[in-house]
């Protein structure tokens, strides 16, 4: 698991999961609702409410639950109101993790969080502590390799991507976070499907783990997804594909 991108992976496989879709609507919901609430209701002005409302479509979000989020942010329905908050600690074999949480009661949240961490071998520690480890990109994913990578690394480019990396069934194209929107709308000229594209942080460097740790490190990061106040979870671990159950 090669630090986020490798996760990044693996979150879209489970996806499919009927037994998480229900979190994940969730997470998005949340998303929708905060982004509606800071930038306003409409997409086409709002570029973190489009990204959210893409990924809602992408996971076959109802169009009523969609349309109620965006009305819960923008409060024309009644809602909760999350607060945004960055946790940073250490993972086994000292690996960074970065974990973005939206809640209503950051109180719960931060126990939560840190009981997650003490029991899969990793501690929380303080803001900044590994921050500095990561850079906010935009990344996309594609369906699969069917496409040659010259075409995918020729496209990319030329819609303003940074890099275009390979992995076992995907390429993966990097972006400045501003110009996400603009790279998938031109590999989509170009006929190459996205499998999936956000927002994220990626590892400037990576802790390779191996053994114990590198359980530990996957049990981690599955609590803390499905933590009802965590919405995105990075790292800087780099696991052998083998130890990863898909």
């Amino acid at each position: 698991m090669s630090g986020h991108s490798k996760w990044s992976s693996i979150k879209h496989k489970k996806g499919a999961n009927d037994a998480r879709k229900g979190k994940v609507f969730t997470k998005l919901i949340k998303e929708i609702t905060v982004a509606a609430r800071m930038g306003g209701g409409d997409p086409q002005t709002n570029p973190r409410l489009r990204l959210a409302i893409q990924a809602a479509k992408s996971e076959n979000m109802p169009k009523d639950n969609l349309e109620r989020a965006i009305k819960k942010g923008t409060g024309e329905l009644e809602g909760m109101v999350y607060e945004e908050i960055t946790y940073e600690g250490y993972g086994p074999g000292g690996a960074a993790v970065l974990v973005d949480s939206l809640t209503d009661n950051k109180n719960r949240a931060v126990a939560d969080i840190r009981h997650i961490f003490s029991k899969h071998g990793g501690n929380l520690g303080s803001t900044g502590c590994v921050a500095w480890m990561f850079s906010k990109k935009g990344i996309i994913l594609t369906q699969n390799k069917s496409i040659d990578e010259n075409v995918v690394m020729e496209a990319a480019i030329e819609a303003g991507a940074e890099d275009v990396r390979e992995e076992n069934d995907h390429y993966e194209i990097i972006t400045a976070p501003e110009d996400l929107d603009q790279v998938k709308t031109g590999i989509e000229k170009a006929t190459i499907q996205c499998a999936s594209s956000e927002v994220t942080m990626l590892p400037k460097t990576t802790t390779f783990l191996s053994g114990k740790d590198a359980e530990q490190m996957y049990k981690l990061m599955e609590k803390l997804e499905d933590c009802d106040d965590v919405q995105k979870v990075y790292t800087n671990a780099d696991i052998p594909d083998e130890l990863v159950k898909t």
